[in-house]
């Protein structure tokens, strides 16, 4: 039994592209999709398939990597609220990741959102994790 999607989610991304692999296949759920949307919106992912022929349906992600020095562009990925302790944030205490370098990755009443498009719409929310 799986009690954090999030995290299983983002441990599979992890995973993957520390063995260097082109295509990460995971379970899919409406809050990945979201966060999946974000990730190739911003850049850190090459492309993304929803595919919906299974009951819970997968998400298929293709990494992206530098291609002269085959590094990856998601250095890390931290989640941040966890289901044991969750992380809410008001607008006005939104987190900077590397000094704006990277995003924090935040669920809101506007739906899920980056740090800096938060703070343009002036919402809080609960911070799901910081990708760089």
């Amino acid at each position: 039994m799986n009690t954090d999607p999030i995290a299983d989610y983002l441990t599979r991304v992890r995973n993957a592209i520390k063995a260097k692999h082109r295509i990460v296949e995971i379970p899919a759920s409406n809050i990945k999709k979201e966060i999946t949307k974000v990730l190739y919106d911003k850049g850190y992912i090459q492309s993304y398939k929803f595919d919906d022929s299974s009951i819970q349906g997968t998400i298929k992600i293709a990494l992206k990597y530098n291609p002269v020095s085959k590094e990856a562009a998601i250095i890390k990925l931290q989640r941040v609220s966890k289901p044991g302790l969750r992380k809410y944030v008001p607008a006005t205490e939104l987190p900077r990741v590397l000094n704006g370098l990277g995003i924090a990755i935040l669920s809101t009443s506007k739906g899920v959102i980056t740090d800096k498009e938060a703070r343009n719409l002036n919402v809080g929310g609960e911070v799901l994790c910081y990708v760089y």
